[in-house]
């Protein structure tokens, strides 16, 4: 039951809405002044807060800003008999979820109670997923305020309370095991065991006993009868990472757990039955692997029931600072070097790199710049990362195929950002005398810098 804290001066007000809302099942707490309701809101465990703006001793923003100070994932709903657009956008600026000039539809009043606490759960998950989860669980931190890793967070958040089987599509390197962690510890099987299986990792042969155990004899070496992986995680989460490495014969028998939730061990002839949820992961298209024949479609069909697709870091590149940041203090505080801080220019470096081994390779490369770094600061020279680096690697991004006008406009891309970076650098970032050296108008340079992101850090 959600407990809404009522902060209004008017006790003919103050009694309605407080029988409404006791009405609709939630609790209530009142406060006739600010200063009894910022007194209430340390006293009780407020699921949301509903004031009015002009108040006895302190106001509604005040109130609001008391409120965001305390919990800033606490909703705020003001109400004013005085209200303008000025002061709706103040408030809303200020951190409130909305803004209702008295007299207003009590019925509209609900539904926005009712949307302010399903935002505020949602933010709340988002804050367990990225934060509780690394803290007290001792997993690796979701990291990132990119719209697509906001956008995958909340694809979790869906599916993770049901049973069913997820896909995740990604690179290698894009962390697609730290998301299915995610996934089982938000689910009903998070006291259940979390066991994860690399199919490219262990041999072919080797693979099936690992999956589903083998009973003693059922070849040379099996001197007793070992469990497997299927079988030790019943009742939670099996993952399995490179799905799409799997032989076509196992995967018959994989077919077999998703659609009975029966496994039978190796040299045995006894079906057990399993209660494992399934989380896949692949690096490969398995679409096109279906269509060679290298992979079965039926268990395509049942692992993809709810894909998820976790894009390279080099098109969430606005998660980049936050990472590296979160690496940096890992390394700097196991090889026990105290605070470190990065330059401007060595971040510029990271964020225009084309990291083909993601968020993997972005982690290498903090951990070698830490222990190069020295006097507190990592420069672009800790990094390892030159210049022609990053051009090369651009210009492995050259198509080879498709019309000529394409790769041309690519190669151009690439040719010029070079030569503007490089007169840039020679006219210590004067744009105009760098516009004269290239014989383009001033316009047109700006234009480019824009462009082929060769912006300056703080301009």
């Amino acid at each position: 039951m959600d407990t809404i804290l009522i902060i209004e001066d008017k006790e003919s007000m103050l009694d309605m809405l407080r029988q409404t809302l006791e009405a609709e099942g939630y609790q209530v707490i009142l406060a006739r002044d600010g200063a009894e309701g910022i007194k209430k809101l340390a006293d009780e465990r407020i699921g949301m807060v509903l004031t009015d703006l002009k108040l006895p001793k302190k106001d509604g923003f005040e109130v609001l800003r008391a409120v965001k100070e305390d919990n800033p994932l606490l909703p705020v709903i003001v109400m004013t008999a005085f209200g303008t657009i000025e002061t709706a956008v103040k408030a809303v600026k200020e951190g409130a979820y909305d803004f209702l000039t008295k007299p207003f539809d009590i019925d509209h009043l609900l539904v926005l109670i009712k949307r302010a606490l399903d935002a505020s759960r949602v933010a709340a998950e988002n804050v367990l997923l990225r934060i509780e989860f690394a803290d007290k669980l001792g997993l690796p931190k979701i990291i990132g305020k990119s719209a697509e890793l906001q956008e995958i967070t909340s694809k979790i958040q869906k599916v993770a309370p049901t049973n069913a089987t997820v896909l995740i599509h990604g690179e290698s390197g894009t962390g697609k095991e730290l998301f299915a962690r995610a996934i089982h510890y938000l689910s009903l099987r998070k006291d259940a065991p979390f066991v994860a299986i690399n199919s490219a990792a262990i041999p072919r042969e080797l693979l099936e006993s690992e999956l589903f155990g083998y009973e003693r004899g059922a070849f040379t070496g099996a001197d007793a009868r070992k469990l497997g992986k299927l079988e030790l995680a019943d009742k939670g989460t099996v993952f399995l990472d490179e799905i799409g490495d799997m032989d076509l014969a196992l995967q018959a028998k994989l077919l077999r757990v998703l659609q009975e939730q029966v496994i039978e061990r190796v040299g045995g002839n006894k079906p057990i039955k399993i209660d494992v949820r399934v989380v896949a992961a692949t690096n490969k298209n398995i679409e096109k692997a279906v269509a060679a024949k290298l992979f079965r479609e039926d268990l395509f069909y049942r692992l993809n029931v709810f894909p998820i697709t976790i894009p390279p870091l080099r098109e969430r590149r606005d998660d980049i600072p936050a990472l590296a940041m979160n690496f940096l203090n890992k390394y700097s505080a196991e090889v026990k070097k105290g605070p470190l801080t990065i330059t401007d220019e060595a971040m510029d470096i990271l964020l225009k790199s084309p990291w083909k081994g993601n968020v993997r390779e972005l982690e290498n490369v903090i951990e070698r710049a830490v222990i190069y770094a020295e006097g507190g600061v990592i420069r672009s020279q800790d990094l390892g990362i030159s210049e022609a680096n990053i051009l090369n690697a651009l210009a492995e991004q050259v198509p080879t195929e498709g019309p000529l006008h394409e790769i041309a406009q690519a190669a151009t891309r690439i040719v010029e950002s070079r030569r503007i970076r490089q007169v840039l650098k020679q006219t210590n970032n004067n744009k105009s005398r760098a516009a004269e050296i290239l014989q383009v108008s001033y316009k047109t340079l700006l234009t480019k810098i824009k462009d082929y992101q060769l912006e300056e850090k703080g301009e």
